[in-house]
């Protein structure tokens, strides 16, 4: 078993320190900053999520400068267009020397800073280190740009990731943060820590039992503060003034193109419409807005006819378009940044990341977009740390688009509620990782208990089945965990606490050998399971997973002969009630028959031990009628009832994933009375709430299982015991009672 230990604590999710204790860390930093770039350059791989305006910069500047001292080659910083102008400029101040190039024959220096486009120009093979300077525009960027990128460094020594907090329930952004350092790909941290419900498969939450155990992996690997005071340092200096948004509707009475009368645009369409109905209108009054005083100001449109029609409107305003060339973008920023120019006009997507314009207060969208994400980031900078002025933000729209205002503030509300909550999920694992404390583990505990003809056990069920004799089981039956599917409990003993189906049928495979052991020599086992559906996202494709047919390969592999299989009819209106699954639904017959699918059936599979069997398991005609044999010995059973399951919602915590998914009674039974003996031992490896221990005593059988979960473990004693109860006086009593004395005698 100590090949067992092994892959336990393999298994486990453990801090993996690949970095140095960096030498005497810069002056100019301020306390908390120090603290978190003295654990990144420990860590060696690590991200830090911090607010806009608490000087990631800085931090991200000193781990590079620690990097390149400690390891005597160089760091390349990828930062958005003009942020790493600006960087060289910041650090230049603190005495750190950084250089700006677009290409590696220009590279120079220990600390390089380029811009995303410009990666491929240069080898990064021959750097040491790499920062991701907002981070979070990975995912601006097409799947295929981001995969490259994170592919590139994969070799890369020291790797950091510097972003403003992220949004707790973008799943794709932290699956981009944690694959770009190495921690763990995107694909195996949904497969771990999240699950979706039903046919979306794009909409993925966090597991009941993975709440507490992913924020703990996080805070191994990522820093997350929004206030020094989260880390514990004093976060008085980081109290923001004032954020003002003014809305400014355009009164629309002309209806839409396709319309009869004017409305709210509701397609993306109209939505387009509505916006170039009222583009002129919207242009008059922004401009208003800025020429009526002489602070520098920000305007931020949607459409290039916006932006041209703004820049002519205002005097003084410096354009950033798309088409202009790096150089010529570069210019025109930094023209705003210095003060050179009073107003700045472009997209959010051009110039909404990274910049720090905190001498700016005044801002108007004069066009918007359906994203959020890019207004939050557009009006961060200048609603950041170091802006001493109350910050207003103008939102100019028409009719035909609704309550624009009413929309943003509610999301606003949303994302800060989620950012929130996430930091104070983390606080305290946060002050821990950065201090340097152990996190506490929850303890693996045994316990037994035991009634009259029946032993569950509270403990890992290869362990429990490496305990008992060999040869000593006459029957098993059980319902695997389905490989990720259903998760019961945090515990890395779970096999239901996989990140990939290869690490669970690796977990799974120490039991299969021992069920092997401990089974009888010509006796059986049968295992009830279901193939799994795959997601584009997970797996690559949209289709089935064989789990019946790989775990009945595993079976064989170790020595079992293949007995026999039965299909369990499962109703696909229930089940597509259930999932929404794309292939069961009736518009995918009408949109694309080839997506079309048939529901997925459960399978009764069951296995034999070779050798012969000392005891044979006889019936007459009258406790098994040929009738009765036809429908058993039915390739198909269209008769079990789904519904008739032992009861299972006392056994239920706050934090369980769907359902435990009892097997069904009817399914035991059949099992039980075909392949089984009266005083027979019964063995199920995942008890659960004990089915199938409740049907082995009611047919006079003895039992022992074992069941990782407390709360589950606690109603199966109770089960049993009841089981117990009616037994005493059915069918079998009298052999029941025989066996436990030729068995306590033995």
């Amino acid at each position: 078993m100590s090949d067992y230990a092994s892959f336990i604590k393999n298994k486990a999710l453990a801090q993996i320190a690949t970095g140095f204790a960096p030498q005497k860390l810069g002056s100019h930093l301020f306390d908390f900053q120090a603290a978190i770039v003295d654990w990144a350059c420990k860590r060696g791989r690590a991200a830090i999520f911090a607010d806009t305006g608490l000087g990631k910069t800085a931090m991200q500047a000193e781990w590079a400068r620690q990097v390149a001292a400690h390891t005597g080659g160089r760091v390349l910083i990828l930062a958005p267009l003009c942020v790493a102008q600006q960087t060289v400029e910041e650090e230049a101040k603190f005495g750190t020397s950084i250089k700006y190039c677009r290409k590696e024959s220009q590279a120079s220096g220990e600390i390089i800073i380029t811009n995303y486009e410009m990666v491929d120009h240069f080898d990064v093979a021959d750097y040491a280190g790499v920062v991701l300077d907002e981070s979070s525009i990975l995912k601006s960027h097409d799947s295929k740009t981001r995969a490259r990128i994170i592919s590139m460094f994969d070799k890369t020594p020291y790797r950091l990731s510097c972003t403003a907090t992220p949004s707790p329930n973008d799943h794709m952004e932290l699956g981009n943060q944690a694959e770009f350092l190495g921690v763990m790909t995107a694909v195996e941290m949904l497969a771990m820590f999240f699950v979706h419900d039903g046919g979306d498969t794009a909409n993925w939450r966090l597991k009941g039992h993975g709440k507490a155990r992913f924020w703990e992996w996080m805070s191994t690997w990522a820093v997350c503060v929004r206030n020094p005071a989260d880390l514990g340092f004093d976060g008085s200096r980081y109290i923001l003034p004032g954020l003002q948004m003014h809305e400014h509707v355009i009164d629309v009475h002309e209806a839409l193109p396709g319309q009869l009368f004017a409305g709210i645009a509701q397609t993306l369409t109209e939505r387009r419409d509505a916006k170039r109905q009222s583009l002129m209108d919207r242009v008059n009054i922004a401009a208003e807005l800025v020429n009526s005083h002489k602070r520098p100001a920000i305007v931020w449109c949607h459409l290039n006819d916006e932006s041209k029609a703004l820049t002519a409107a205002i005097p003084d305003a410096v354009e950033v378009t798309g088409s202009m060339t790096a150089d010529e973008k570069e210019a025109a920023i930094m023209a705003f940044t210095h003060g050179e120019k009073r107003v700045i006009v472009s997209k959010p997507s051009i110039c909404g990341f990274g910049m720090n314009w905190q001498h700016c207060s005044d801002m108007v969208f004069a066009g918007l977009d359906d994203s959020f994400e890019s207004f939050y980031q557009a009006v961060r900078r200048c609603y950041r740390f170091g802006q001493k002025d109350v910050v207003n933000v103008h939102l100019v729209s028409s009719s035909a688009e609704g309550a624009v205002k009413a929309n943003l503030q509610r999301k606003q509300d949303q994302a800060i509620d989620m950012a929130e909550s996430m930091v104070a999920h983390m606080r305290e694992l946060t002050k821990q990782t950065i201090k340097g404390a152990i996190m506490e583990k929850s303890e693996y505990k045994r316990e037994v208990a035991e009634g009259k003809g029946w032993t569950v056990h509270l403990g890992d069920c290869v362990e429990v089945a490496s305990e008992m004799p060999d040869n000593s089981i006459d029957f098993s039956v059980f319902s695997p965990p389905f490989a990720s599917l259903y998760t019961y409990s945090n515990s890395d003993r779970d096999m239901g606490n996989c990140k990939s189906y290869s690490e669970f049928y690796e977990h799974f495979k120490y039991l299969v050998a021992q069920l092997f052991r401990i089974t009888k020599p010509g006796r059986l086992l049968s295992f009830h399971c279901m193939n799994l559906q795959t997601s584009k996202f997970r797996d690559g494709v949209i289709g089935l997973h064989d789990f019946r047919g790989e775990l009945t390969r595993m079976f064989v592999d170790a020595g079992w002969i293949f007995h026999s299989e039965v299909c369990i009819w499962k109703d696909p209106v229930t089940a597509m009630q259930r999932t929404k699954a794309l292939g069961l639904l009736h518009k995918t017959i009408r949109k694309d028959s080839s997506m079309s699918r048939q529901g997925i059936p459960d399978y009764l599979v069951t296995m034999r031990k070779p050798g012969e069997n000392a005891e044979h398991i006889s019936h007459t005609h009258e406790s098994f009628p040929v009738e009765k044999w036809q429908r058993y010995a039915s390739p198909v059973w269209m008769d079990v009832n789904p519904t008739r399951t032992l009861q299972f919602r006392n056994a239920r915590e706050s934090d369980d994933e769907r359902h435990i998914c009892p097997l069904q009674l009817d399914a035991i039974e059949r099992a039980m009375e075909l392949w089984s003996n009266p005083g027979d031992m019964v063995f199920s490896p995942f008890t659960g709430i004990g089915s199938e221990g409740y049907v082995a005593i009611e047919m006079g059988r003895r039992f022992v299982g074992s069941e990782l979960k407390r709360s589950y473990w606690e109603l199966a004693k109770r089960n049993l015991s009841e089981a117990r109860k009616t037994q005493a006086e059915g069918l079998f009593a009298d052999q029941y009672d025989a066996a436990l004395i030729e068995d306590e005698a033995a």
